[in-house]
C-alpha cells in the first residue's frame, strides 16, 4: 500500500541537517552534548544502505532551534526517499544521493537550543512537526516555522505519528469538502493516512466506509467506520454505484473510471461526488504522477463528479489542530509497533515492506512514555 510521495522541502531559507554540523553559531543558545548517534544513508538503496555513526551535534542558524529528539515516525515518504523512488523524486531530493542522509520526516521532543532570530519557541518547550528530514538521530535542527508545542497530556510518541499522516489524511477531508451527512469511502483505511482520514471523517459526521486489511476491519470500525471491506475480497468495482459524495483513495491502485462511477453524480442543484487522489501506484519514473496525469484526462467527462489530486504539504496550523484533537481524544494515532534507535533499520525495513497497520516509531529516548 502506497501513500503520497513528499513534496520537497517548501520552507524559506530552510537549513538542511548536514553530518558533520557547521562552525558553531554565535547567537544560538549552546547545549552541552557535542556528538550524538544518527543513522545515515549515503546512497539510495534499500534499508541496508542505513548505518549508525557518532556524529557532531548540529548547531541551529539565525531561525532555527535544536530539537532532542524523543521519538519520530516513519512514513513510506522515508523509504521512497530512502530508494529514490520514483527516479522523478531524485530531482528535488538528490540526483546521485539524498541531500538529506538522514530519514525521519515527523519528530516530537524538547528544544534544547534556538538561533537569535526565534522568537516563537524557548528552550525546554515540547515540540513536534514534519521536518525535511533527521529524525533517526538523538538531536535535529530545524526551522522554528515548521514545529508547534506539544499539548502537555499528548505523549511524544503519538505526537510523532501526527503530522505527515495526519496531515496529508486533514488535506484529503479538506479537498473533499466532507461534511456531516455525507457518505464517505476510504481506501487504503488501515496505514498511517487511512487511520486518520477515517477518524477525521467519521469526526465531521461523515458515513464511512472502508476497503482495508482482513486483519484491520475490527481496528477500522473502533476508529468509526460503519462498513469495512476486505480489499483481497472485494474491490471497489463491487461497491454501489453512485453512492459516495466522497472518496479517498489512498492504496491508488483502483481504475479510476471505476472508481468515479461510485461518485454520486452531479445535478443542476448540487455538485457530483468527489474523487481524491492521495498517491498511486506508477512507473520506475514518474510514480503516482503519470495517475495524477490520467486523472486529468478523465476529469471533464463525469457528469459533475470531480477528481481531486492531492499535493499535500507540510501546514504547522493543522499539526497543531491535529494535536489538539489527539489531545482531548477527539483522534488517537494508531502505533502497530515501536523500535529503539539502535534498530532503525529494522523499523525502516518494516516500514519498506509495505503492509504496516497505522504508524511505526522509534523511540530516541526509551523511557518516554506514549
Amino acid at each position: 500500500m502506497s501513500t503520497r510521495i513528499p513534496a520537497p522541502d517548501q520552507t524559506p531559507n530552510a537549513t538542511p541537517n548536514a553530518i558533520p554540523s557547521p562552525t558553531p553559531n554565535a547567537g544560538a543558545t549552546p547545549t552541552r552534548t557535542r556528538t550524538m548517534d544518527a543513522w545515515i544513508q549515503n546512497h539510495y538503496g534499500g534499508p541496508d544502505t542505513a548505518h549508525v555513526v557518532r556524529a557532531d551535534v548540529p548547531n541551529p542558524g539565525h531561525d532555527e532551534v535544536l530539537v532532542r529528539v524523543r521519538a519520530t515516525s516513519l512514513n513510506a515518504a522515508d523509504t521512497h526517499i530512502m530508494r529514490g523512488d520514483p527516479l522523478l523524486l531524485r530531482l528535488f531530493f538528490g540526483v546521485r544521493r539524498p541531500k538529506e542522509r538522514t530519514r525521519g520526516r515527523d519528530v516530537a521532543g524538547t528544544v534544547t537550543a534556538i538561533g537569535p532570530d526565534v522568537v516563537e519557541l524557548a528552550v525546554d518547550d515540547e515540540v513536534l512537526g514534519e521536518l525535511a528530514g533527521g529524525g533517526l538521530a538523538e538531536y535535529v535542527k530545524a526551522p522554528a516555522s515548521r514545529l508547534v508545542r506539544r499539548p502537555a497530556n499528548l505523549g511524544p510518541i503519538a505526537a510523532a505519528a501526527l503530522p505527515l499522516a495526519g496531515g496529508t489524511a486533514w488535506q484529503a477531508i479538506e479537498s473533499g469538502g466532507v461534511a456531516e451527512g455525507q457518505r464517505v469511502l476510504v481506501i487504503g483505511a488501515s496505514g498511517g493516512v487511512g487511520t486518520f482520514a477515517v477518524q477525521l471523517a467519521a469526526h465531521r459526521g461523515a458515513e464511512v466506509w472502508a476497503l482495508c486489511g482482513a486483519r484491520s476491519r475490527g481496528l477500522v470500525e473502533q476508529l468509526g467506520a460503519s462498513r469495512t471491506f476486505d480489499y483481497t475480497q472485494t474491490d471497489a468495482s463491487a461497491l454501489p454505484p453512485a453512492s459516495f459524495d466522497v472518496i479517498i483513495d489512498i492504496a491508488g491502485t483502483a481504475p479510476l473510471r471505476a472508481l468515479r462511477s461510485l461518485l454520486r453524480p452531479g445535478s443542476r442543484k448540487q455538485r457530483g461526488g468527489t474523487l481524491v487522489l492521495v498517491s498511486g501506484e506508477g512507473g520506475r519514473v514518474l510514480g503516482p504522477i503519470g495517475r495524477m496525469l490520467r486523472a486529468a484526462l478523465l476529469a471533464p467527462s463525469g457528469r459533475g463528479r470531480r477528481i481531486r489530486p492531492l499535493a499535500a504539504v507540510t501546514k504547522p496550523d493543522v499539526t497543531s489542530r491535529l494535536a489538539a484533537l489527539a489531545a482531548d481524544g477527539s483522534i488517537r494515532s494508531v502505533i502497530e509497533r515501536t523500535w529503539p534507535l539502535g534498530e532503525a533499520r529494522e523499523a525502516l525495513a518494516h516500514v519498506d515492506a509495505g503492509h504496516t497497520v497505522g504508524k511505526v516509531v522509534v523511540l530516541i529516548t526509551p523511557e518516554d512514555p506514549t
